[in-house]
């Protein structure tokens, strides 16, 4: 349950346009006094992205404010936890390497202190810049932007923090699976086909992911649990291709557990009648 009135919202901000405003340069660099903590990027677990939806990973901090500022007033401060790749001021003011937040909202918990929850805008749309290539499938930095601004909305002053604490992006991967025959006599042979793709962030595609060792699973009628029952190497063109022999009703599933550039991929289930 939140507590606490709630002090700050930001918007959504997509583009080039709401990445300025949000990150503009901080030319007046200097110790601002707050303190921003207890950083969370996505639960801290991988950010796993494809190749057009939308990601938006879970992002949680902690702001504790310095003398002369309230909650009661946000519209005085600006503090928010970012990814970065090579030089923080170079990703913070070009917008390159650089994976901002798309709104998060700060919940007061007294004076000086405010909890804030929101997400981080992952776009892999050829015209953003977060994930362009697949060499972005790596360990982000956690970056910190810090603004204290004057009563006449002028910037007093900003700087920008670098973390110990990283994320880690991976690329999408998908499997299908295929059971056949169905149905089959008790006893006989089932084989069971598939194919292991990988997203490519550079052209935007889903390619073939061969020498990968891939789990085929099996799971009873009526069991609650799918058990690894052989597994597979992929192709050059990700096929997979297993034999099993047929005992009871039940489903097949093809699972890829990923690496450290990609993500666990499990293929829709193929159920097969046994007679």
């Amino acid at each position: 349950m939140k507590t606490g009135r709630r002090t700050a919202a930001v918007a959504t901000l997509v583009g080039a346009l709401g990445l300025s405003a949000l990150n503009a340069p901080t030319a007046q660099a200097a110790d601002t006094g707050i303190t921003v903590s207890d950083i969370v990027v996505n639960n801290d677990k991988p950010i796993v992205v494809g190749t057009s939806k939308v990601v938006e990973p879970t992002l949680s901090f902690t702001i504790a404010l310095p003398s002369g500022y309230s909650t009661a007033d946000p519209s005085r401060y600006d503090a928010y936890p970012f990814l970065y790749r090579g030089s923080i001021t170079t990703a913070a003011d070009t917008g390159e390497n650089f994976i901002g937040p798309s709104g998060y909202t700060c919940y007061e918990t007294d004076s000086k202190h405010a909890h804030c929850e929101g997400n981080l805008y992952i776009d892999p749309h050829p015209s953003q810049e977060h994930v362009d290539s697949n060499s972005d499938a790596t360990t982000w930095k956690v970056g910190v932007s810090l603004k204290l601004w004057k009563a006449d909305g002028g910037l007093k002053t900003g700087e920008l923090e670098t973390r110990s604490q990283t994320a880690r992006l991976k690329r999408a991967a998908k499997a299908t699976a295929n059971a056949s025959p169905e149905p089959v006599a008790k006893g006989r042979s089932i084989t069971v086909t598939g194919k292991l793709t990988r997203a490519n962030w550079s052209t935007k595609k889903y390619d073939a992911y061969s020498g990968r060792t891939v789990s085929l699973q099996f799971r009873a009628k009526g069991a609650d649990a799918f058990k690894t029952v052989k597994k597979a190497t992929t192709s050059s063109t990700g096929s997979l291709k297993a034999a099993v022999t047929a005992s009871v009703d039940g489903s097949y599933r093809w699972v890829y557990y990923g690496n450290s550039t990609t993500g666990v991929a499990t293929s829709p289930a193929d159920y097969v009648d046994v007679r």
